[in-house]
């Protein structure tokens, strides 16, 4: 299906936006480590929704040009290249404060094959349906490519998840749904409310976005039953079958590949340790230290420190 006009429209409006003061220090230390290969980057997640990223873990992406010429490491970029993305943290000083950042490095390319259809898991498309900021991009034909691939992420959510819907549904109905079986397709511990209280955080973001992507949809009827904002749609039900169908095969795969990406994780992952002593301490108040032997193991490092922290009274 071809992206509405009025949804890019939407998606443009929304996803411009200058980074904070904070947000700049990281993106000029992830502008040093890639040197000249950031196509663009992209700032998502609760930080985003709270418009705070000294408030938790900044969540970003990280686009780049190839893998090849932005890694030094050729086991990074071969990592990258078959298991994308991979995902680094770090953290920086601003103002006495610490601002901290997990961001995930993808190629530009993977980026845009990865909302469409051709990607068959939700991983990609399932993220970036939701609002997002762009608070990068190289030049004005990237910012263009990027919006592009953040209005098709949208499209490709709503046409997967339309024939798992109720013949009368209303758009906050569609996304929990959507975003329920994108969750339950990955390794995710979330809140059972914690979808809809995402679509809650901004309606009008995923109502609108809703009828831009019904309103265009060519292969099946779906019309907002304009007295109470429902939709109502007349879907074959061999076209249902397929879409659960692929939905549990979804569900399959990405615990799969969410163990992969892991494993991966554990060659790729720079700066784990630290990660691990500030979730410690955010979550259980105690503050525990990591000698030089034992950060140069982060696996192991996860399992002693959290014991140090439950011998101090963390998790009391």
């Amino acid at each position: 299906m071809q992206v509405p006009i009025h949804l890019l429209d939407q998606i443009r409006e929304s996803v411009n936006g200058a980074p904070s003061s904070a947000m700049d220090r990281l993106i000029q230390d992830i502008f040093t480590r890639f040197d000249g290969h950031v196509q663009g980057i992209l700032f998502y997640g609760s930080c985003l929704r709270k418009e705070n990223a000294l408030d938790g873990l900044a969540d970003l992406y990280v686009l780049v040009d190839t893998y090849r010429t932005a890694y030094r490491n050729a086991c990074h970029a071969f990592l990258n290249h078959r298991l994308p993305p991979n995902v680094y943290y770090h953290e920086a000083s601003f103002d006495g404060l610490t601002v901290r950042a997990k961001y995930a490095v993808i190629s530009l390319e993977d980026f845009q094959k990865g909302t469409t259809d051709r990607w068959f898991h939700s991983y990609l498309w399932g993220r970036f349906c939701q609002p997002c900021r762009m608070i990068y991009a190289r030049d004005a034909a990237t910012a263009d490519a990027v919006v592009a691939a953040l209005a098709q992420a949208v499209v490709t959510f709503v046409s997967r998840v339309l024939p798992c819907m109720p013949p009368v549904f209303t758009a906050r109905e569609l996304w929990g749904r959507g975003l329920e079986l994108s969750y339950r397709a990955e390794l995710r511990s979330e809140r059972p409310d914690r979808q809809v209280r995402l679509v809650d955080a901004d309606p009008g973001y995923f109502e609108a976005a809703t009828r831009h992507v019904l309103g265009g949809m060519p292969r099946w009827t779906a019309v907002p039953m304009e007295a109470d904002g429902r939709f109502r749609t007349n879907i074959p039900k061999s076209a249902q079958w397929v879409a659960r169908a692929a939905w549990r095969l979804r569900t399959v795969q990405g615990k799969l590949l969410s163990i992969l990406r892991l494993l991966k994780a554990t060659m790729t992952f720079e700066g784990g340790v630290d990660y691990i002593l500030w979730k410690i301490e955010r979550h259980s108040g105690v503050t525990v230290a990591a000698e030089p032997r034992l950060r140069r193991h982060p696996i192991l490092a996860a399992g002693v420190l959290a014991w140090r922290a439950y011998r101090s009274g963390g998790f009391r």
